[in-house]
């Protein structure tokens, strides 16, 4: 029998919940997958493993885990994972630790990373979009409670079918850029309502008066994507975005889970990336603002509990 060639090797760059659930699923798949990421979650994936606490999985899977970026030179596959606030950095931190034929995939919310790690380390990188309900729950334990599927831009088509392989639903998109706008819309609609009112999704989209700020957020957004070139439509979103919250019924936003944590947050890229538009977006403007003061007031009461 022929030796089969060896799978290709993953890094994920920026390991919190998205990275270790989909870095998890590739390496329970036999993939070699290198997490990068913070050190109180790596030391304990390096020592005990990543618990995978899914929908229908529930193993601990042993896979490498780094605090330094240079773990990523031996990867054929790059999961670009950061946060929005600090693509620019890590893209320059990763450019020299790429080789020639390294894929780099944005796994990440908003709608222009792609563009902005081209401008600050010349990445060209793969725009994918991701719906996963993801918390890290405790250091090296990522717990999974909706859905769990990407889509990826048509330059993807390989990594794409290593997704598949894996277990993963990965649809290739010949649009991406409405893809991307598509899931904005969600982002706005969910990410900071969730965080303000301190609401799972299906609380959100069973409250008759939260499913009425939700059309406004998304009716406002459209206008953003169509003013970019992008055309959505309204009721489309509106009822993707309702169907959203009920298969992700138990997600809290990730907005939620940063102010939870007094971290900083992407809403900068979120609703308050379409306030920046030139299109006028007061609910998103509000919704904005609202989130900058709970966040300013989460870091703050965080500082204060350290101090001795």
């Amino acid at each position: 029998m022929l030796n089969q060639p060896p799978l290709p090797a993953f890094a994920v760059v920026g390991a919190g919940a998205v990275g270790c659930y989909f870095g998890g699923m590739l390496a329970r798949a036999g993939y070699p997958v290198t997490l990068i990421g913070r050190q109180t979650q790596m030391e304990a994936i390096a020592t005990q493993g990543l618990l995978l606490d899914g929908l229908h999985i529930h193993e601990r899977i042993r896979l490498a885990a780094s605090t330094g970026i240079a773990a990523a030179r031996a990867a054929q596959v790059v999961l670009f994972c950061v946060k929005t606030p600090d693509t620019e950095s890590a893209a320059q931190a990763l450019r020299p630790h790429l080789g020639p034929g390294s894929v780099v995939l944005s796994l990440q919310n908003g709608v222009d990373n792609v563009q902005r790690m081209y401008s600050a380390a010349r990445i060209e990188a793969i725009p994918a979009v991701v719906y996963v309900a993801a918390a890290m729950v405790a250091p090296g334990h990522v717990r999974h409670s909706g859905r769990g599927d990407l889509v990826v831009g048509s330059a993807g088509r390989a990594v794409a079918a290593m997704f598949e392989h894996a277990g993963v639903p990965c649809r290739i998109s010949e649009n991406i850029a409405a893809d991307l706008w598509a899931k904005m819309v969600m982002n706005s609609a969910f990410n900071a309502i969730s965080a303000l009112g301190q609401a799972r999704y299906a609380r959100m989209v069973r409250s008759p008066s939260t499913r009425k700020l939700m059309e406004q957020v998304i009716v406002e957004t459209v206008s953003v994507a169509r003013a970019e070139g992008v055309e959505l439509s309204e009721a489309a979103m509106i009822d993707a975005a309702f169907e959203l919250g009920e298969a992700m019924a138990e997600a809290r936003s990730s907005t939620a889970q940063d102010i939870a944590r007094g971290k900083r947050t992407e809403i900068d890229s979120l609703n308050g990336y379409l306030a920046g538009r030139g299109v006028p977006v007061p609910v998103n403007e509000t919704l904005h603002r609202l989130v900058k003061l709970l966040e300013e007031s989460g870091r703050e009461e965080c500082r204060h509990a350290s101090t001795p």
